[in-house]
């Protein structure tokens, strides 16, 4: 069926048309009818005339699309971050609360990793013993001991080059001897590399997620190196 032509096209009633005249801005916030009014004005040119305003005016839409995408995602992106400053500034307080390093490792294990929305957390020492402390055996939810030399290479991953002292990625093949066999699927994971002081073997602090895309190399990595420094210094006062 054929549209009508404009001649053709039934008047306006006096009070549809008294209120446009009243408030013609109502046509002018919206988009779709003034995309129709703009049609109708080409169709009543005839197709050999070019209307170049309403070509302006859809590049000129589609400048106003993508700027509103970019400031949906530059919000979207500020509220990430404020959030993950909040997780963070939460996790060093509650770290701060214990009064032994028991009670460090059970805060380590239960409310930190709630409140950093994790599925497992490690804190890695290396030593020259053999791993069968009856401390680490109690505590080998979160505490897991290893031979000098393996916080290098598993924060390398087998790459070449010096590792970054915070690593965001795709879970490492090595997993298991950091997170237990009986773990939860470790989709992705972040690596920090912890200072122990002069004279200490390294330490590291694994956070695990089963998420794959919750830890990646694209992702910033301010607020993981303040909480390794925080966690650091706290490492050291038990240690002492």
């Amino acid at each position: 069926m054929s549209e009508p032509k404009l001649s053709e096209a039934a008047p306006l009633g006096p009070d549809l048309r008294d209120r446009l005249i009243a408030a013609p801005e109502v046509i002018l916030e919206d988009r779709d009818l003034m995309r129709a009014l703009i049609a109708a004005n080409e169709r009543a040119m005839g197709s050999n005339i070019v209307d170049l305003r309403g070509i302006a005016m859809e590049r000129l839409e589609q400048r106003l699309d993508r700027l509103e995408d970019t400031h949906r995602s530059v919000i979207a992106a500020a509220y990430e971050n404020l959030a993950g400053t909040n997780q963070i500034q939460r996790a060093v307080l509650r770290l701060l609360d214990p009064v032994d390093f028991e009670d460090f490792l059970k805060v380590l294990a239960s409310d930190v990793r709630q409140i950093l929305r994790i599925e497992a957390i490690r804190l890695v020492l290396e030593t020259e013993s053999d791993g069968e402390d009856e401390a680490v055996q109690r505590f080998s939810d979160v505490l897991t001991v290893a031979p000098p030399g393996f916080v290098e290479r598993y924060l390398g991953d087998g790459r070449t080059g010096a590792p970054r002292d915070v690593v965001l990625r795709q879970s490492a093949a090595d997993r298991q001897t950091v997170y237990g066999a009986s773990e939860p699927k470790i989709g992705s994971e972040a690596v920090m590399r912890l200072d122990l002081g002069a004279g200490r073997l390294p330490g590291m602090l694994a956070l695990g997620a089963a998420d794959p895309h919750q830890f990646r190399a694209s992702q910033g990595t301010d607020l993981l190196t303040f909480f390794a420094g925080a966690f650091e210094r706290a490492m050291r006062r038990w240690l002492a």
